[in-house]
């Protein structure tokens, strides 16, 4: 006897938020993003509309990472001393249809950036790539409240996704974002009911809930990736059962925690029992992105070719 399938039916659905204005949107990109609008679980699609594929961002730098490994450096060689050329590289070369800066030469330890120079950045890459951009700061609050402004204005009208806003420090950048036409990310430490309450802080400023994608900060395989898998999951369904308030797609910096990782770094020389580094650093990453887009991630931030390339195809069967 066939046991009968049992199917969800829910109250809410995700908000649909657009990253990247075309010339029909006053805009200069040559496409527009959505990401969102799930009326069901990841994938299930027998149980609502999922109309946005999950998208895959290739980040780049406003200076040379000091830090990253080989495997991952030698993919843009000389090109990643100019975020210019590394941006063209990621959309020529390797197809990127959106990109993620970090302005990470802002940071005070890791050059202090002028305001000025890092809008006029800004400026120059929107002028050399047509995809659309997610620009985030350097992590250093008090720079970043300088440095975003600035940038948000340089990029007035392109409909960026704006990073970040957290707990303590979103006024500032969520009304610059307002002001010149953007989307804001809004940071909180794997908390769904800090996620809830700054959304509603940012919406209390006037920035409405569609134009907000959440960062839950995610752990990478083997540092946290369950609880982070945990918490997506709770703040989906509490969307999809009609909380307006965590109702908005996320957003997951995959690269940033899996490249961090000792079993991604670690050389064959000192772990030869983990076999090729190569595999091993490009495997951490894909691992990583796959499990979060099954938790619901929308757009995720990666750096490896190959494993970007990997899990766009992972996402192209998923979809079918």
């Amino acid at each position: 006897m066939a046991i009968p399938l049992t199917l969800e039916k829910w109250s809410g659905k995700i908000n649909t938020v657009t990253i990247g204005a075309s010339k029909n949107s006053g805009g200069t990109r040559s496409l527009e993003i959505k990401i969102g609008g799930q009326e069901a679980l990841p994938f299930l699609f027998a149980e609502g509309k999922l109309p946005c594929r999950p998208q895959v961002a290739f980040e780049i730098w406003d200076i040379a990472p000091t830090d990253w490994p080989v495997e991952l450096t030698k993919h843009y060689g000389a090109d990643l001393n100019d975020p210019i050329e590394w941006a063209k590289i990621c959309v020529e070369k390797f197809k990127a249809q959106i990109l993620c800066l970090r302005l990470q030469g802002a940071h005070p330890d890791s050059g202090d950036k002028g305001v000025e120079e890092e809008a006029k950045l800004v400026s120059r890459l929107l002028k050399s790539v047509s995809v659309p951009l997610v620009i985030v700061g350097s992590g250093d609050d008090a720079k970043d409240n300088l440095v975003i402004p600035a940038c948000c204005e340089a990029a007035k009208g392109e409909r960026c996704l704006i990073g970040s806003a957290v707990q303590d420090n979103y006024k500032t950048l969520a009304a610059a974002a307002l002001a010149d036409g953007h989307n804001i990310i809004a940071e909180s430490p794997i908390d769904i009911n800090i996620a809830k309450q700054l959304n509603i802080l940012i919406s209390d400023i006037g920035m409405p809930l569609e134009r907000i994608v959440i960062n839950p900060t995610i752990g990478a395989l083997g540092y946290g990736l369950e609880y982070a898998y945990s918490i997506m999951e709770r703040a989906r369904l509490a969307a999809l059962s009609g909380d307006k308030t965590v109702a908005s797609p996320f957003i997951c910096f995959v690269a940033q925690e899996s490249w961090r990782s000792k079993e991604a770094k670690a050389t064959a020389a000192e772990f030869p029992q983990w076999g090729p580094e190569r595999e091993r650093g490009i495997a951490w990453e894909m691992i990583t992105a796959t499990a979060l887009i099954q938790a619901g991630a929308d757009l995720l931030v990666m750096r490896h070719p190959e494993a970007i390339e990997k899990v766009n195809g992972y996402i192209d069967e998923l979809m079918k």
